[in-house]
């Protein structure tokens, strides 16, 4: 299982506001285990917070733009790309403008200034979003679609279509996060010249310039309207252009930039699942609209199913067999009801309990419709979060062993039968603190959640 991150040390960009023109600046801060990503608008009263999550994106028109009753902040995507492609989990976010600056319109500075500050692991494990089933959304009216497939990692492939002479049909892949950085970071944001007059007419793009995005002469048109797109837009000196193509003062980085562009763009989104995605990818035609849309889809599962089954290899070798656990606990058959540990980390654990007609309960639980009783999965449950707090302090000379202090909000949402393989998802939900551990315990049986509770544990400690 892998740890959350959070940067090492503060850092802070300055620029202007892409549709505001604003000067803004904007600090990263280092944030807490469970924080995620919150953005605080330091220039209004009482610096309200709101948290990076799509159920709080309210337009996605050239920008997602996120708010709540306090505050509206925009143009989050690309500094929201460069956190998740960098791996930080944990972040607080201050910019004094209802927008981020746009830089020179790609993730690059994010990334530089992320490196350097570097990346910290902390204590409590990372939360995935693991894509189980195919995913689709569409937009029937632009033609875009977005896929999201079963993997065993994140992965992304972006497919755009123009009807343009100069950027008609392009396509960018990222096979891994790590190649972030390097492959996708730096692709700027782009615009035609033919969209930026309905832009202006819209307040919008106040900012834009040829340093901060690529700018496409795909039709041609005269040249005083061009002059007059230009001093709209501080551009000088104004552009003389013969030929269609790019306007640039600096060249593509990439022959396929606004398709990586894209890419980037939709990672940005993603991330504000609010936790990783694993999955893969294939976006056709996306923008930050149908990217919406499937944020919030995965949002709204999240909310609804706060607990997902772990991925469960019976052919795996387990991080803890049945022997190596009677070492770690006391009980012994007939109250032994841990068969194998799957994942072990300092606050988590999942282990796996299969029931056989042949557990002597079921001969009165019940003859004729066994059923395994409740407490005995609450007593499971406590039983493998004994063998997570014992195993960080196995090397140590005491003895450790937990008991159960109280049990609260159990729920047994379906029946545990003989033949059923229950995988228990065991956390710690505080850190332990004078000797007693505050535990939340969730069961499944495959997908199927069947069994939740919340434990309070103390840990006796003996030479």
């Amino acid at each position: 299982m892998t740890k959350q991150q959070t940067l090492a040390a503060p850092f802070e960009l300055g620029g202007k506001g892409l549709h505001t023109g604003l000067n803004i600046l904007i600090k990263f801060l280092p944030a807490d285990d469970d924080y995620g990503i919150r953005i605080s608008r330091v220039d209004l009263p009482g610096q309200p917070t709101i948290r990076a999550l799509a159920e709080n994106i309210t337009k996605t028109e050239r920008g997602t733009v996120l708010s709540n009753k306090d505050m509206v902040v925009s143009t989050i995507e690309h500094a929201m790309a460069a956190l998740y492609g960098m791996g930080v989990d944990n972040c607080h976010i201050e910019v004094d403008a209802p927008e981020f600056p746009i830089l020179d319109g790609s993730a690059k500075a994010y990334v530089e200034k992320i490196r350097e500050v570097g990346i910290v692991s902390q204590s409590h494990p990372r939360d995935e979003y693991i894509v189980t089933k195919r995913i689709e959304v569409s937009d029937p009216d632009t033609g875009a679609k977005i896929t999201v497939l079963p993997d065993d990692k994140f992965s992304a492939k972006v497919l755009i279509s123009f009807d343009s002479p100069i950027l008609s049909n392009q396509y960018a892949t990222l096979d891994d996060t790590d190649d972030f950085a390097s492959e996708i970071s730096s692709a700027r944001t782009f615009v035609f010249v033919r969209e930026i007059e309905k832009l202006l007419e819209q307040d919008l793009i106040k900012g834009g310039d040829l340093d901060n995005a690529i700018v496409i002469y795909d039709r041609k048109i005269p040249q005083e309207q061009l002059r007059t797109l230009a001093d709209s837009l501080g551009v000088s000196p104004v552009p003389n252009v013969e030929e269609l193509g790019y306007l640039n003062h600096r060249p593509l980085a990439y022959p396929n930039e606004p398709a990586r562009h894209k890419l980037l763009d939709l990672i940005g989104d993603l991330a504000l699942i609010g936790c990783r995605l694993r999955g893969h990818v294939i976006a056709t035609c996306p923008g930050h609209s149908i990217n919406s849309k499937l944020t919030k889809m995965i949002r709204k599962d999240i909310v609804l199913n706060q607990e997902r089954a772990p991925i469960y290899d019976p052919n795996a070798t387990p991080v803890l067999d049945v022997t190596q656990i009677k070492k770690l606990l006391p009980h012994r058959f007939p109250m032994l009801f841990v068969d194998k540990v799957i994942e072990l980390g300092p606050g988590s654990i999942v282990g796996v309990k299969n029931y056989s007609i042949g557990e002597p309960y079921f001969q009165g639980h019940f003859p004729d419709e066994p059923v395994v009783p409740g407490v005995f999965l609450i007593e499971a449950a406590a039983q493998i979060a004994g063998i997570m707090v014992i195993s960080q302090n196995k090397e140590s000379e005491k003895t450790y062993s937990t008991y159960l202090m109280k049990v609260e909000n159990a729920r047994f949402r379906h029946k545990v039968c003989p033949g059923d393989s229950v995988i228990f998802k065991i956390r710690l939900t505080s850190p332990i603190r004078r000797n007693t551990a505050s535990i939340r315990g969730v069961g499944f049986v495959g997908n199927k959640l069947v069994f939740e509770t919340d434990l309070l544990a103390q840990i006796v400690v003996s030479d």
